[in-house]
């Protein structure tokens, strides 16, 4: 009777599972919103976009005080002691700094509370007077997020600018929001010491580190400005303590400086609302978040990715470590060997990583895969492609009993490369493979929430849930947002396309923010406002909705393209850069998201490539010939990267590597148009080999 039933019941749950499994759960809801062309999509669970998640909770300094009253034990910030600093030679001649880190060290949120407080009245004692701006200019540490705190007390504004900005849109950034106090670190205090003639309205620097750098002497400090460390600050704000000068939402939080893709970098201005949103909306879609999760923090707080996911961590009493991304692991550039990493110290819970963070873990473990070789190679790809199975929803695959072998034989020390207890990681900042994310969905056992935002919406859009198993896409609307698609005919992009919607993304809700500063016509542009008074932002780039409303990227509006480690590379502003190379009759840069790097296609100048041919004595049959000679593509090569040079151009806008062509782009061909403007799709795909050799 027994067997009779299991063999009646066994098929029947398999099915029910089965098709269970394949139901497509919905995690968007079509709704029309402002009358305009298309439909927006708003997240299933709410009917109405999130503005906070705590009641008669309206700011970020008010959210922050809430979370210290309820949490007054337990850790909040923590870094690591500096033990020593070495200095190791490679067998080549170059030197490295290797550092000696010793265990994290915390200060409570009651600690993290008091310093904060006395911050602020600190801020206030020195001269910094209501209505002045501050910015925040250093990498990211505790005394980042204390400083950002404490100036939410004064109700500061503050200008947030990433430590690795150049020197001409360091000045702009300072110069065009009229700062008057600067916080930053020593590192970036000798920066600002070389351009101190150019900054028109700083008074006071903040210096985060209690020495000051040796290329600043006494008189430098009392002739530029009032300089004063922040342990100072504090002690002059605890003797002083005055009482704070909160925030409304409707009041400018940040002023959130771009990377500058586009030439200057932009001012995006977000209220303490803005942000509220983003950060609430984030508490709904991560399960079980709360005071016993750790995360590892190493992102530039400047970007708003890390400033939003530190907020979220704080509101709910957990705790945030501070690392860098080279001293992550215990491998990695600046750790010295033998010592931990940040993720083996810290044994954090959750983190944020960017694509290029975890390509770099998944590459890792292949290689070392790859060199045991061997027994220790068959076990892991038989472990993999057993769970890979499983993942894909094959009964067939490691579940149960299997599933923990496999993961106590093979991923248990792949998992201790972050610390061994990761229960999600959330990616944003760039693409992230399909690849990449099954592998480490795999390896680490751990969900990865692949988001969708920009700076103008305080990073929220998009975020895929918790359950959500597919890779290639950033998920449903967050419970702050609505998400929607317009056409775009020019790039033949319609929302009436089969079987997905297609078009530019749209995004509206509490969470878009006011603007650019002091750029209204640029704020016009792109930020727009419907008849309902829905404010919405136009990203540029292209999407479809798939039937359960997840979003995909699939192209770019615009001729700008953010590599692997988030940089924005603009592709024209490149290619007038290079065209004054005089072996370039035409060029068109490419990038490709899923890379660290951009490439280039030299249509080359046939008059100057055979006058260098001949003073180099070099003979040849053909210019086809000629483009394939290795030291014709080093001459090419070096010319370009001059001519970059003398533009400015960053590295990372530097063509890595280059193929050079033989036969002109005419109209004829149907490269360029009757303009001579480039056809880039046109030409992606006749060169689509070429391409991809330059990426192999």
């Amino acid at each position: 009777m027994n067997a009779y039933i299991v063999s009646v019941l066994v098929p029947l749950v398999f099915t029910l599972i089965l098709r269970n499994s394949k139901k497509e759960k919905k995690r968007g809801l079509p709704v029309v919103v402002g009358g305009e062309p298309g439909y927006a999509i708003r997240n299933l669970r709410f009917t109405t976009p999130v503005t906070t998640a705590w009641e008669g909770i309206s700011t970020l300094a008010e959210l922050f005080e809430q979370a210290c009253k309820q949490h007054p034990n337990r850790p909040l910030l923590g870094t690591r002691k500096l033990i020593s600093r070495e200095t190791e030679v490679s067998p080549d001649g170059r030197s490295f700094e290797k550092l000696h880190l010793g265990e994290y060290g915390w200060l409570t949120y009651r600690k993290t509370f008091e310093a904060v407080c006395n911050f602020a009245s600190g801020l206030a004692q020195l001269g910094h007077k209501r209505g002045e701006r501050a910015a925040i200019y250093a990498d990211t540490r505790e005394e980042w997020f204390i400083a950002l705190q404490g100036c939410f007390r004064r109700n500061v504004s503050v200008v947030t600018i990433y430590s690795s900005l150049g020197e001409e849109a360091l000045c702009h950034s300072l110069n065009e929001t009229e700062v008057t106090t600067v916080i930053c670190g020593s590192k970036e205090l000798k920066k600002l010491v070389d351009i101190s003639g150019q900054l028109d309205t700083v008074e006071r620097i903040i210096c985060m580190d209690d020495e000051i750098p040796s290329n600043l002497s006494l008189v430098d400090r009392s002739r530029i400005w009032n300089i004063t460390s922040m342990a100072e600050v504090e002690k002059l704000g605890r003797e002083n303590s005055i009482e704070p000068d909160l925030p409304l939402a409707s009041d400018i939080a940040v002023i959130m400086y771009t990377s500058g893709s586009t030439g200057l970098p932009k001012g995006v201005m977000m209220t303490h609302a803005n942000v509220l949103a983003t950060v609430s909306a984030v508490m709904t879609i991560v399960p079980g978040l709360g005071n016993k999760d750790v995360y590892l923090a190493y992102l530039p707080l400047a970007h708003i990715l890390e400033l939003a996911a530190e907020n979220v961590i704080a509101a709910v009493g957990s705790a945030i470590g501070y690392g860098t991304p080279l001293t992550l692991t215990d491998t990695s550039n600046k750790i010295k060997k033998g010592t931990k990493g940040d993720a083996t110290a810290l044994s954090p819970t959750v983190m944020t990583a960017v694509p290029a963070i975890l390509d770099r873990v998944r590459d890792g473990v292949r290689k070392k895969v790859d060199a045991k070789g061997g027994l220790s190679k068959q076990l892991f790809d038989l472990a993999y492609s057993r769970r890979l199975s499983a993942v894909n929803g094959s009964w067939f695959g490691a579940w149960g009993l299997e599933k923990l072998l496999w993961n106590f034989l093979v991923f248990r020390k792949i998992r201790a490369i972050l610390g061994g207890r990761i229960r999600f990681i959330l990616s944003g900042g760039a693409p992230l493979s399909g690849d990449t994310q099954r592998f480490i969905n795999i390896c680490l056992g751990a969900p990865i929430g692949q988001g969708y935002g920009l700076t103008e919406t305080c990073a929220g859009g998009t975020f895929s849930e918790f359950d959500d198993t597919t890779v290639g896409r950033v998920g449903a609307p967050l419970p702050c947002s609505f998400v929607k698609l317009i056409d775009w005919p020019e790039g033949g992009y319609l929302t009436t396309d089969s079987p997905k919607p297609r078009g530019e993304i749209v995004i509206g809700g509490p969470n878009v923010t006011l603007g650019y500063f002091k750029n209204e016509a640029k704020t016009r542009d792109v930020y727009k406002v419907d008849k309902r008074g829905m404010r919405w932002f136009y990203t540029g780039d292209i999407g479809q909705f798939h039937a359960d409303g997840c979003l995909e990227i699939i192209d770019r509006k615009k001729d700008i393209v953010k590599l692997q480690h988030g940089e924005y590379v603009s592709l024209g502003k490149v290619e007038s850069a290079l065209f004054v190379s005089p072996y370039v009759e035409n060029i068109m840069i490419h990038a490709d998201p899923f890379h660290s790097y951009c490439v280039a296609l030299v249509v080359v100048s046939h008059p100057a490539l055979e006058e260098w041919a001949s003073k180099k004595g070099i003979s040849f049959t053909d210019y086809a010939e000629l483009c394939e000679k290795e030291e014709t593509v080093k001459e090419v090569y070096s010319s370009l990267v001059k001519a970059a040079k003398e533009a400015r151009l960053e590295k990372f806008e530097i063509p890595a590597k280059i193929k050079l062509l033989p036969d002109p782009w005419t109209p004829e061909s149907g490269l360029v148009t009757a303009a001579l403007k480039l056809k880039r799709d046109v030409i992606r795909r006749a060169f689509s080999e070429e391409l991809s050799k330059l990426y192999s």
